[in-house]
């Protein structure tokens, strides 16, 4: 039972650790009060969604899209697309944080919290 369980966990871990960051994100994007909070869930959601994608750029027995003396057949190298695309991903993803982190900064200068049943109005008492 255990060698089973490990050989699923070396075979499909990867997709279950993105599932899991994913289902961390959704739920902390949803029930999170406070927006630093949100944007942190955010950063695991990017996170997740990058995993999966590097994870679908794989291939076994695949070796680096540099030539290799006597592999001339493309179905021997690993697509390296996925990886320039996630690598641009990545670059979004620190773009969308910064702006996020500068909304903050100034919503938390004019409204005193980055709460949002404060900001919305919903959680003060008239």
């Amino acid at each position: 039972m255990i060698d089973i369980l490990q050989g699923f966990l070396a075979e499909k871990g990867i997709y279950m650790l993105t599932f899991i960051l994913m289902g961390l994100g959704i739920f902390g994007m949803i029930c999170c009060g406070n927006y630093m909070k949100k944007v942190v869930c955010m950063n695991i959601m990017q996170v997740a969604i990058i995993f999966f994608f590097l994870t679908l750029g794989q291939k076994d027995g695949g070796t680096l899209p540099v030539l290799v003396k006597d592999i001339f057949e493309a179905e021997a190298y690993i697509n390296p697309l996925p990886h320039a695309l996630m690598l641009t991903a990545i670059v979004v993803s620190l773009g969308t944080t910064g702006v996020a982190l500068a909304l903050l900064m100034k919503i938390k200068e004019i409204y005193g919290t980055i709460e949002e049943e404060e900001i919305t109005g919903k959680g003060w008492k008239k």
